[in-house]
């Protein structure tokens, strides 16, 4: 039956019951979910640029460094709070005697995206009923700009659960407002406490506009949600705050100081054309959803919330936050809200349009993804396996039968199902949440010790260790970028002294980064080449090491 808008909140949000076959779907979405998330989590090097920093953080956790204060490389950084760091470590701590450390902490992403899910498969049958959480939760899952994103280790992953809990907390306190005050609350802290201020400023200020903007929002529970939800996040806004001041008053003003600093970014114009293409499936669905209900916007609750959220965080993120990709991941949750009310509305053409689209999409990226992995593996057709091997030169192709096996499963299941699947609406979103699935999962098996080879630093930083001398002071580098100093420290265990910093030379190595097109810059005749390199597929960055000899002759 087509959705229909409801006349009354509550309404909304009877809990029917089961359906036949709800067990088999419930099943279907936990399977997906699974598997979205845990392939790709091992298996590979830790990747600039968030990866990089990260793992150095962990590392100094895992020595017993100050919690309060992330330390990359030996550099206090507080762009990011200690939350996310904390959870990666214990998953280290845990993990790290069967796991590399950088595998073993990236799980922690696992968990805070099954968190994510969660909260926006829960937020989508509290806003449209019983069956629509798991139509929501595909949509979600099937957002291509979260794909990459989701499997990292970055703190903004976290984040990204906390701003999801907070949505779910304000879809839920119409019906259960001390509840859904608790979630509010403990979902902003959650987000202060891993990316910052400013996914506290949208979640506070859409809430806050919701009873102010529409009259269905100025009833009790909503006040006793917004009441519950700032005394639950009151301790995770405070405590840290007052500890590092009691550490480092210096550094919290610091950190004060540096945001967020609205309008200081313009980048507002870049996150739609981002949106443009990481917002998909929920993109055509939300303006379909929007088309349709263009009467109900603003009369019900459940599309003001959605629109708010969105809104909001559009214009904040645009004139708040830096210009990339993975700053677009929060307004995911409400367009993916919004998609999934016209699921049942679409007209069946447009709906076995978009069902096809998917299966020709992720069939077409599947059947390239065998290709090149057949010219990787067999050097046929000569040209791609060229192509291919260029891009990733330090790559040698090793049969691995476990990951051949894993990645024929992945797609006959894909086949099975889609092609034998019943052709309606609900099945759309189902299929391209089972296609973008099935082609990560081929990447993650088939492609992942290419991917890893053209973008690790390891082999180039074992290669650098080799050359180092059996005893030396310390290391000064110039223009090395914060990436590379963190795993630098990561790998050999070396923290930089920044020659931008002090201006001159104090160490008895020198490390200097270059870039393609600018001019290499020559310490002087005191010193002595003793490596240069850069990753085997790098065309912009190359890196040198030199040695002070003193008794050098002067030239």
């Amino acid at each position: 039956m087509p959705f229909e808008v409801q006349h009354d909140w509550q309404a909304s949000l009877a809990t029917p019951r089961p359906l036949i076959g709800e067990r088999a779907k419930t099943r279907l979405l936990l399977l997906l979910c699974f598997l979205w998330i845990t392939l790709g989590l091992t298996g590979h090097q830790p990747w600039k640029p968030d990866e990089a920093q990260t793992v150095s953080i962990v590392k100094h956790l895992l020595e017993g460094g100050d919690w309060l204060i992330p330390t990359a490389a030996g550099t206090p950084t507080l762009k990011y709070q200690p939350l996310y760091y904390l959870s990666a470590s214990a998953s280290a701590r845990l993990l790290s005697p069967w796991l590399a450390v950088h595998d073993a902490a990236r799980l922690a992403s696992g968990f805070w995206m099954a968190v994510t899910l969660l909260m926006v498969g829960m937020a989508g049958r509290e806003m449209w009923g019983t069956g629509a959480g798991r139509q929501t939760t595909f949509v979600f899952l099937g957002s291509l700009g979260l794909l990459f994103s989701a499997h990292l280790l970055t703190p903004v992953v976290a984040g990204l659960a906390g701003y999801a809990m907070a949505f779910y907390g304000m879809a839920l306190s119409p019906r259960r407002p001390w509840r859904g005050g608790a979630l509010l609350g403990t979902g902003t802290g959650i987000l202060f406490l891993s990316t910052g201020l400013l996914g506290v400023v949208i979640v506070a200020a859409s809430a806050l506009q919701l009873p102010l903007l529409f009259r269905s929002w100025r009833r009790v529970t909503t006040w006793a949600t917004l009441a519950a939800g700032a005394a639950f996040a009151a301790p995770w806004l405070t405590v840290w705050p007052l500890l590092l001041w009691q550490s480092d008053p210096d550094l919290l003003q610091a950190w004060l100081s540096t945001g967020p600093h609205l309008l200081d970014n313009h980048s507002l114009g870049y996150l739609i054309k981002t949106l443009s293409w990481a917002a998909w499936p929920a993109l055509p669905l939300t303006a379909w959803s929007l088309w349709y209900y263009r009467d109900h916007l603003f009369q019900r609750p459940q599309f003001q919330l959605a629109l708010i959220f969105f809104m909001t965080g559009l214009l904040l993120l645009g004139f708040g936050a830096e210009s990339r990709d993975i700053q677009a991941l929060p307004l995911l949750v409400p367009l993916a809200l919004l998609g999934s009310a016209a699921i049942d509305t679409l007209r069946r053409s447009l709906a076995s349009a978009l069902d096809w689209f998917s299966i020709m999409l992720f069939g077409t990226l599947a059947f390239l993804t065998w290709l090149g992995w057949l010219a990787m593996m067999s050097g046929a057709p000569e040209k791609l396996a060229a192509r291919m091997h260029k891009l990733s030169l330090s790559y040698v192709p090793q049969l691995d039968w476990i990951m051949l096996l894993g990645a024929l499963l992945i797609t006959l299941t894909w086949i099975l199902v889609v092609f034998k699947a019943k052709r309606s609406n609900r099945a759309v979103v189902t299929d391209w949440a089972m296609g973008i699935t099935m082609v990560w999962g081929l990447l993650m098996t088939l492609w992942l010790p290419w991917l890893d080879a053209a973008k690790s630093y390891q082999a180039m930083m074992l290669d650098m260790q080799k050359s180092l001398p059996a005893n030396y002071a310390c290391v000064t580098s110039q223009h090395l970028g914060d990436p590379q100093r963190a795993l630098l420290d990561y790998y050999l265990d070396i923290r930089t002294q920044t020659y931008e910093l002090n201006q001159h030379v104090d160490c008895d190595l020198y490390l200097i980064q270059d870039e393609r097109g600018q001019e290499k810059m020559e310490p002087g005749p005191s010193w002595q080449l003793i490596w240069q390199g850069k990753r085997a597929s790098d065309r912009r960055e190359s890196f040198r090491l030199f040695r002070y000899m003193p008794s050098m002759p002067q030239q």
